[in-house]
């Protein structure tokens, strides 16, 4: 065996010693439970990280890499030779220290941010906040997927979910690594199938933007494409005010938040009734569109990350019913009373105690 092994070495020789890039950054790289060493080789060559899989298997060979090899996760070098790698995978196993953050639904950008104020995370929120707020040429390209306006935000996309961010100083998970995470749990989520625009609707941007509206009018999934089919309705009469609560205390919110410093987000209460006609409130001119009390039309983009069932019931709304109204019951339980007429709609506000 080494008489062969002593050929093997001889012909692979520059292959056993030929460096894979003049990159010397560190990556971490992932082996699994169980992954055998021809495995390894496939994925390492996928990652870029090798040349020569057969030096590899070779080199796993001598040093008898199948019997050593544990799962984890291990720091490697990009410029790495066969023989390194292997050397690599034995001797560089490092422990990752990861949190689990959830964040839930129904949380606009500043919320996410307030959140990850309070964590002690490697997310830096000022990063994350600008980067949510303008996201770069690279990071849009990389989901293409995803079409927003000309200067629209990530608002909408950054999906609702339990994360595990690293915490560890070897590589903390940063800013742009969340919200990639954010964006793919959206995608994946969501699908490509529901990003086909239903009739009423131009593009799926305006799906999620009604399905942040209707995220925020309801707990319950059975209401949702009632409510989905109010505001369809009314947009479907135009022109005709969308009359939407939480759009106006959105924009009342972002005023109250540019006069606070980020850090004191967390203390911010968010989404507190205003208090007044919300038809009086009045709003700058950036944020005139989500005065739908006053501004005609959809808003110009969603207020908050919806959940896929607020975006199945844009979907498949109920609009067969007519409803242009609705008014939430005072008892705790979240139901609504819907009303076809403006009749109707003061008949329930009377029944309800609202007049």
């Amino acid at each position: 065996i080494s008489v062969v092994a002593d050929l093997v070495r001889e012909r692979l020789g520059p292959e056993l010693a030929a460096r894979t890039s003049t990159d010397a950054s560190e990556v971490d790289f992932e082996v699994a439970l169980g992954e055998t060493v021809d495995e390894l080789g496939a994925r390492l060559k996928r990652a870029g990280l090798l040349t020569s899989r057969r030096a590899f298997a070779f080199a796993a060979f001598e040093a008898d890499l199948a019997d050593q090899l544990r799962a984890g996760t291990y720091r490697l070098r990009r410029d790495m030779t066969p023989v390194e790698l292997v050397r690599g995978l034995i001797e560089n196993r490092i422990v990752v220290q990861t949190i689990e953050v959830t964040f839930r639904e129904g949380l606009r950008i500043e919320q996410i941010v307030a959140k990850l104020e309070t964590i002690e995370s490697g997310v830096d929120p000022a990063a994350f906040y600008d980067l949510a707020m303008h996201p770069s040429t690279t990071l849009l390209a990389d989901f293409p997927w995803l079409h927003l306006p000309e200067g629209a935000s990530l608002e909408g996309y950054l999906y609702p979910a339990t994360y595990r961010l690293r915490v560890d100083p070897g590589g903390p998970t940063t800013a742009e690594d969340l919200i990639r995470l954010m964006l793919t749990a959206f995608h994946d989520r969501v699908g490509e199938e529901r990003m086909q625009v239903p009739a009423g609707l131009r593009s799926f941007h305006e799906v999620v933007t009604l399905a942040s509206i209707v995220e925020q009018e309801t707990p319950l999934d059975a209401e949702r494409p009632l409510i989905a089919g109010v505001y369809l309705n009314r947009l479907a009469r135009r022109p005709y005010l969308l009359n939407a609560d939480p759009t106006v205390i959105y924009a009342v919110d972002t005023m109250a938040l540019r006069n606070l410093p980020l850090e004191d987000w967390k203390g911010y209460t968010f989404w507190t009734p205003v208090g007044r006609p919300l038809a009086k409130v009045d709003v700058p001119d950036d944020l005139a569109g989500y005065q739908t009390y006053r501004h005609r039309g959809l808003i110009p983009g969603p207020i908050v990350s919806p959940t896929v069932a607020s975006i199945d019931a844009v979907l498949g709304a109920d609009t067969a019913d007519g409803y242009l109204y609705f008014v939430a019951i005072p008892d705790g339980s979240g139901r609504h009373a819907f009303a076809k007429t403006l009749a109707e709609h003061e008949a329930n506000l009377r029944k309800y105690g609202y007049r």
